[in-house]
This record gives structure tokens, C-alpha cells and sequence, in this order.
């Protein structure tokens, strides 16, 4: 029997990348061993059976005029939907546009091009039994409070600390309405979708990360992705 494409992916790109540097390209759009690095973050989620509509989250210049590169691989699966002002937003504003067939939601930053299928099932099937899912990773650093000043407060215990990483699972109507509700407090900026589903009350679970899902942020990060990329091939 054929696995159902019931999941949505909200591919969060709509960030300016200024940190990476190279002469002003945007980091999503700079090529990891030959392949632009979005395309590398979309290829899991396009080649997965359980996943349907993708929405691509761009600068709203961008939304509007894809890049030439990017403009012949939408369809009516793959879309793409300007950005807002805050991450927050611009994942509001991927959830607006996701087709109503996606009654799980995936939100991934273009930033992490190594997901792999394993992960994209263990955050699945947790949303799947109703919570939300974020993979994440045990802290391998001792991590220590400063002040202001940079002096050290305390050292704070790491047992029970993780790394967040992307892709976030989330049942539909969860992501709906802790973004419905952040939309009514405009304080409330989050970092992560996860963190709006914890204000709501959602239960938030935690399933294996991977050391090989990075962040890609600044020109050392892409050294990095491009020895992983190789290494991959």
C-alpha cells in the first residue's frame, strides 16, 4: 500500500546571510561541492513519500523574481511565498500559503542541508501521536552564565541540556493556532516554532539529531558543508 504524502514542508530561506560573506550573494543560494545550498536542503524532502506540498520561504524581492535557477522546479507542489520580518513571521507566512493536504507540518531552515529520511520519520511519526518533535543533540561543551560584564555567574548543569535542530514536526492544528496566538502578542517573538508550541502549552518532544545537520552560517560553516558534501558523493 502506498505511504500517504499527508506532510507539508515550510522551508524557512528568507534571511539575508550577511555573516557567510562572499561578496554579497545570499548564503541559500551559494553552492556546497557544486550544488546551490538550498537545492541541497530541499532534495530530502522532495525525494521523501510521506512528504506533499513544499513551500520555500524567500526575500520578498526574491518571492517575487526567483532566481533564475530556482523559477523552473516550481509547481504546484513546490511554491514559494515572501518572507516577513521575523523568522516567526515568515513561517507564518509558509503555513498560510501550505496546501490543506498536509495535516503534519515540517518547518526547516535552508541553512541545514544534511537532513537525511531517518530523521525526517522520527520527527514524522512523533506529530503523528499528536506532539510537536524536534531532533537536537547533547551539549558536548561546558556551557557557563556570564553577565554583562562577561564575568562568569554560574556553570550550569548540562545533563539534561540539547542543541535544537530543524526539521520541527508539528501537527497542523498545533502550529496553527500557537502562531494564531503569537500573531495576538506581538511580544512574542520566538526562535523556533517549538518554543511558540511551549507557550500554548503543546507537548514538545525531543527525537536524535545529528552531528552532521548544520548550521550553515558563516564562511567556516561552509568549509565544513563542503567537506560533508564530498564526502557524501
Amino acid at each position: 500500500m502506498a505511504t500517504p504524502a499527508d506532510t507539508g514542508v515550510i522551508v524557512v530561506a528568507a534571511g539575508r546571510g550577511v555573516r557567510a560573506g562572499e561578496g554579497g550573494e545570499r548564503k541559500q543560494y551559494r553552492p556546497v561541492a557544486g550544488v546551490r545550498l538550498l537545492l541541497r536542503c530541499l532534495r530530502p524532502f522532495a525525494s521523501h513519500p510521506r512528504i506533499g506540498p513544499i513551500v520555500v520561504v524567500l526575500p520578498p524581492e526574491d518571492a517575487s523574481h526567483p532566481p533564475a535557477w530556482l523559477a523552473p522546479l516550481l509547481s504546484d507542489r513546490l511554491t514559494v511565498v515572501a518572507g516577513g520580518a521575523e523568522r516567526q513571521h515568515s513561517v507564518a507566512n509558509g503555513l498560510a500559503r501550505l496546501h490543506e493536504s498536509a495535516r503534519i507540518v515540517l518547518v526547516h531552515d535552508a541553512a541545514r542541508p544534511f537532513v537525511d529520511a531517518g530523521m525526517i520519520d522520527r520527527v514524522i511519526a512523533v506529530a503523528e501521536h499528536g506532539a510537536a518533535a524536534v531532533p537536537a543533540i547533547p551539549l558536548a561543551d561546558t556551557v557557563k552564565e556570564t553577565d554583562t560584564a562577561g564575568l562568569v555567574v554560574r556553570t550550569v548543569p548540562r545533563e539534561r541540556l540539547v542543541a535544537v535542530q530543524t526539521p520541527q514536526a508539528f501537527p497542523r492544528a498545533m502550529l496553527e493556532t500557537a502562531h494564531q496566538r503569537a500573531r495576538n502578542d506581538p511580544a512574542a517573538i520566538a526562535t523556533d516554532d517549538a518554543a511558540l508550541c511551549e507557550r500554548i502549552g503543546a507537548p514538545v518532544r525531543v527525537v536524535a539529531g545529528s552531528v552532521r545537520n548544520i548550521k550553515v552560517t558563516t564562511p567556516e560553516d561552509f568549509l565544513v558543508a563542503e567537506a560533508f558534501a564530498v564526502e557524501g558523493t
